[in-house]
């Protein structure tokens, strides 16, 4: 059977598995193990969210992909990459300036990344139909966020393992964390090598780099034409806005010692949590979101999308003020959160895909739209370490302003243009019928 011709089951989860390991690697676990190895929180935050650029900065490079060999040459080619950067993290953690070496490393993990997120993207809009994007919505979904959970989850409690049960440091359990993922993005590199298809040749190919300079200045100016393109990118920006703190200060704050106004739990019991119960939060959370997509249509879902994703962050305000030492009821409550992610985040890709991305210039456009998503994530990532400075080092202040910042998100979504919604909901209504 040709690569062209597999079922998109065979090859979109491993797809969006091996999407979502490499990002949470470098905007996630990256600050668990500067945290493990004695970094403060400041520099953590700074630094780390820097390494969001390359995916605020792909557009740039996007058209250019399109003139070169195939989108799935450019997928399997930066997974390979990808797998020797992070070996070379591992390798260079003993050495004394391991800080500023694993951070040039992460650099080009988030490069590669962030290319083969978007020639990835380009090989299942480009493959499969929009009727069956809406159906397997959910497991693009989930298998994108359950790469991200098993990074910040399984990986981080096999750290937690190693160091509480086999005396290792925490030097030698990242470095045989971080092997491991090096081995996982080899392992994905392969597998695809032999199923993924090709993704249809954009009318750009062949053109050499002249053809994708004039495409990528015609792409831009395109993109910026698009009826009411101002407000949907509003729309994107701060659809995950108050979220973007928690990304990178929720871990801190699971792991930060009690005195110091965290919860003190330790990276066995923070990979448990995101791990085992994050993962079924997130599957549970994706697949009620594709379902409730597939049968409602987007526009009619997407505002109590973002309630669902949003009205969560309180778990975390409740978590700062009520402080549990139960892992259990921690663990419940953490659940909650996650489950709202996984849900809401269904209809922030669907508005990228279905809303922003549709005309000529589709894997560019689709580039473009995920890269202001990033451009928040780098945002909100490098203020939370002035915000945690600003509010004293004091957790409660800091997730009560996340709850602020929660507010814009919703008044947006409710007031989000569809310009793309009678084919949308078209597709939606035979979407729905197909999956019955």
């Amino acid at each position: 059977m040709s690569t062209t011709s597999r079922h998109p089951l065979v090859w979109v989860p491993s797809l969006y598995l091996a999407m979502g390991l490499p990002n949470v690697m470098v905007g996630v676990v990256a600050a668990i193990i500067y945290k493990n190895l004695g970094v403060s929180n400041e520099d953590i935050a700074l630094y780390t969210s820097q390494m969001y650029l390359p995916w605020v900065l792909k557009p740039l490079w996007a058209p250019l992909l399109e003139t070169y060999r195939s989108k799935r040459f450019w997928v399997i080619g930066m997974e390979f990459t990808m797998a020797a950067a992070l070996g070379l993290v591992a390798l260079c953690l003993p050495l004394e300036g391991f800080f500023r070496l694993s951070l040039a490393f992460f650099w080009i993990v988030g490069f590669a990344s962030a290319t083969q997120d978007t020639c990835a993207d380009g090989v299942y809009m480009t493959t499969v139909s929009k009727i069956d994007q809406a159906r397997y919505s959910g497991v693009q979904g989930m298998c994108w966020n359950l790469g991200a959970v098993i990074a910040s989850g399984l990986l981080v409690s096999l750290t937690g393992w190693l160091h509480n049960h086999m005396g290792l440091s925490w030097v030698q359990c990242w470095m045989v964390v971080v092997s491991l993922a090096a081995v996982a993005m080899a392992a994905f590199g392969g597998y695809h090598w032999r199923v993924l298809p090709p993704g249809s040749p954009s009318a750009l190919h062949g053109q050499g780099l002249a053809g994708g300079l004039r495409a990528t200045a015609q792409a831009w100016v395109s993109f910026f034409q698009k009826p009411q393109i101002w407000m949907m990118l509003a729309v994107i920006f701060f659809y995950r806005f108050g979220e973007g703190f928690i990304e990178k200060f929720g871990p801190l704050f699971l792991l930060d010692a009690r005195e110091a106004g965290g919860l003190g739990l330790d990276n066995e019991a923070l990979g448990h949590i995101n791990g085992t119960v994050g993962t079924l939060s997130f599957i549970a959370g994706a697949f009620l979101g594709g379902l409730l997509v597939a049968r409602r249509t987007l526009p009619r879902t997407f505002f109590a999308l973002a309630l669902v994703l949003n009205v969560p962050h309180l778990t975390y305000f409740y978590l700062a003020q009520s402080m549990p030492t139960d892992t259990l009821t921690i663990a419940a409550i953490v659940a909650i959160e996650k489950f709202g992610f996984g849900m809401g985040s269904v209809g922030h890709m669907l508005y990228m895909m279905q809303q922003i991305a549709p005309g000529p210039f589709r894997m560019a456009h689709y580039a473009m739209a995920t890269g202001v998503m990033a451009l928040t994530k780098w945002g909100t990532g490098s203020a939370s370490g002035l915000l945690w400075s600003h509010v004293g080092h004091q957790y409660l202040s800091f997730f009560g302003w996340v709850l602020v910042f929660s507010i814009p998100p919703v008044l947006l979504a409710w007031l989000a243009p569809f310009p793309h919604e009678r084919e949308e909901s078209a597709e939606g209504r035979e979407a729905a019928v197909a999956a019955h």
